[in-house]
């Protein structure tokens, strides 16, 4: 006689990773609508970046976190059910938007439509970036482990490093090739914004949710 297949385990930590990546996957693309300064940096000049890299950059730290904890699989399964959020945000955004006729006394429906708003194209974009990205970052973490697993805060530094730049080219190349604007340009200044972030919340991030983890777990 067959017996039933066990259900996988689920622990406490990854549990609550799971909520907050969801959770993160969707406000990345509402905070990107906002272009954030990081200030003037010797020889960098005047950095700026989409505010969206301050949640993507928590989703890398997860996944990185996850990867640790529970193994490569359990990371690349967290980032393809991540599409879920992402898609049913991106539907429900076009549908409030283009579909759903705003109430006679509310004025801003031209500013929400403005700020709130993707074209097909930037979806596109935003969807490849994020599974190539985050697919990248789960593969070089786990890689680099190979050698016993230490030096967690480097690997998740350089693992993050690498899979921001390529989000950066991918998302814009999909996004505004053949539309006459300077590519190089902006990968550059976004590439830089993105590299000084990455240097400065990563390292710090994955200890804590590696911690946290472990100890939700115990």
């Amino acid at each position: 006689m067959n017996q039933p297949a066990r259900a996988p385990v689920i622990t406490r930590s990854l549990f609550v990773f799971a909520l907050l990546y969801g959770g993160l996957v969707v406000l990345a693309g509402v905070l990107g609508t906002k272009l954030a300064s990081l200030g003037h940096w010797p020889v960098l000049g005047d950095l700026a970046v989409e505010s969206g890299i301050f949640a993507f950059l928590l989703l890398v730290v997860l996944s990185s976190a996850v990867a640790e904890l529970h193994g490569t699989d359990t990371a690349n399964r967290l980032v393809r059910f991540g599409f879920i959020p992402l898609i049913v945000s991106m539907l429900l955004l076009t549908f409030v938007i283009r579909v759903v006729p705003p109430a006679p006394f509310w004025p801003d429906q031209e500013a929400y439509a403005r700020l709130l708003g993707q074209g097909a194209r930037m979806q596109f974009a935003g969807l490849i970036s994020y599974g190539v990205s985050q697919t990248l970052n789960v593969y070089l973490f786990s890689r680099l482990s190979q050698g016993g697993g230490r030096l967690l805060m480097v690997r998740a530094w350089i693992a993050s490093m690498l899979s921001q730049t390529l989000d950066t080219v991918l998302f814009i190349t999909i996004s505004f090739v053949g539309t006459g604007l300077p590519l190089l340009s902006i990968m550059e200044g976004q590439i830089i914004s993105k590299l000084v972030l990455s240097t400065i919340m990563v390292p710090p991030f994955i200890w804590f949710f590696v911690k946290l983890g472990r100890r939700l777990d115990a």
